[in-house]
């Protein structure tokens, strides 16, 4: 298992990851969810917008939240329970986000975690919120 047990989490502890949202990013995520809005598919529409050119979903860049928290911290086995996302500033075609997660408080009882979770491009946020999620508790 790759990741930590409750018992190895501190307040304050973070982890970050970045990735390059390009194209084939928009259409893949566009045909699993099913989320088909012109402003991220359709270059003539999305010029007639305030963005002026197509923009990411927010949810895509959302759902690198998801895979840190998976991949990195607390990582394998974590369980989410809730997350609160504030879009701030559009993703574009070729953007770097990078995605951060850093942990505000631990309730041992219920091994539960609480996160701040946040996406910037260029040092901007784009993405802020808070993750609850269950840590693994190591094996007895």
């Amino acid at each position: 298992m790759q990741g930590f047990y409750f018992d190895e989490l501190t307040v304050g502890q973070t982890a970050e990851t970045s990735r390059v949202v390009g194209l084939a990013d928009i259409q893949a995520f566009a045909d699993v969810s099913g989320d088909h809005n012109p402003l991220h598919l359709d270059e003539a529409y999305a010029s007639t917008t305030t963005f002026g050119e197509r923009i990411a979903h927010g949810m895509l860049s959302a759902s690198f939240i998801s895979g840190l928290i998976a991949n990195k911290l607390p990582g394998a086995g974590a369980i989410y329970l809730s997350q609160s996302l504030r879009f701030r500033r559009p993703v574009r075609i070729g953007d770097l986000v990078v995605v951060r997660v850093t942990i505000r408080t631990l309730d041992e009882g219920r091994a539960h975690v609480t996160l701040d979770t946040a996406c910037e491009v260029s040092g901007k946020t784009v993405i802020d919120g808070e993750a609850l999620v269950i840590a693994p508790r190591r094996p007895a």
